[in-house]
């Protein structure tokens, strides 16, 4: 029996996990949760996660988790042949956690500001303050990336999986300058080009043309 998730396409932690997922060679039974109707406010899924947020994952033993920092660790901890997504090593571990907590705590929570302002209060355009807000997430990038192939270090990790669903999102409401962000800019189309990555753009598209939609 697969692990089941659920789960909103267009959401970056979302495609973070199917990314990870698919770099890990794990079928995951996807289960969507349509939030226009209220199902995450429904009993049943408030018993699962009483934050009622997407992606959670219901694991073929029953065991439940939710956002996308804490299930990706876990899945390469249980179902990765070895650890090169989230080395056990001490100091390599740190950088990668570092990232994830960037990620939630920076670069998503800046994002998902500016886009829900979009699609819940009508919001037409960005502000200054905006794109300085998502200008400086990618600042902050560039400067992690200084002397490194990957977010973390010279290999792929899920830090990489989890900032590339979320900037991908971020550069369609700012696009990254590759002569600013040279580093962030080359870095996005690694992480793209590689095979579990196109396991997200569907998602990615429903999402451009979601915020775009809204957008003068």
């Amino acid at each position: 029996m697969a692990p089941t998730l659920y789960m909103i396409a267009p959401s970056p932690p979302v495609r973070s996990v199917l990314i990870t997922a698919k770099a890990l060679g794990i079928q995951l039974q996807e289960k969507a949760v349509d939030f226009q109707k209220g199902e995450h406010l429904q009993p049943e899924y408030l018993k699962i996660n009483p934050q009622h947020t997407v992606p959670t994952l219901v694991d073929d033993d029953g065991f439940i988790v939710w956002d996308s920092h804490a299930i990706n660790p876990y899945l390469v901890s249980k179902y990765g042949k070895n650890d090169s997504l989230y080395p056990k090593d001490l100091k390599k571990r740190a950088i990668v956690d570092q990232r994830l907590h960037f990620d939630s705590g920076v670069a998503f929570a800046r994002g998902i500001t500016i886009i829900g302002q979009i699609l819940r209060e009508g919001k037409t355009s960005l502000t200054d303050k905006d794109k300085e807000s998502l200008t400086q997430v990618y600042e902050f990038l560039e400067a992690f990336l200084d002397g490194k192939q990957w977010m973390a270090g010279d290999s792929v990790t899920i830090a990489d999986y989890n900032l590339y669903a979320t900037i991908s999102g971020s550069n369609v409401l700012v696009p990254v300058d590759s002569q600013k962000f040279p580093k962030v800019a080359a870095w996005l189309k690694k992480v793209d080009a590689l095979p579990e990555a196109e396991v997200s753009k569907k998602g990615l598209e429903v999402f451009t043309t979601m915020v775009k939609s809204k957008l003068q």
